[in-house]
């Protein structure tokens, strides 16, 4: 999946797969992610978001299950 890079303090890029709803995070700490069943539009609000973090630990963490791929240190 190719990722984007975003201005964020704690991602460092994330990317989106319409078919699958599939959204993969790249954590600044080198840890990648991936959540299932992501709505596009919560991939666009994540872009859009002034402070990528905090859209991410109020709207992504607590809603969409979470599978580790590889990298550093844990969201």
């Amino acid at each position: 999946m190719e990722r984007t890079t975003i201005p964020s303090t704690s991602l460092a890029s994330a990317g989106y797969d319409r078919e699958t709803l599939v959204l993969e995070l790249e954590f600044r700490g080198g840890a990648i992610y991936r959540y299932r069943l992501v709505p596009s539009s919560v991939y666009r609000d994540l872009l859009a978001a002034d402070s990528k973090g905090r859209f991410f630990s109020r709207f992504i963490r607590p809603n969409f299950a979470s599978e580790f791929v590889a990298g550093g240190a844990s969201a």
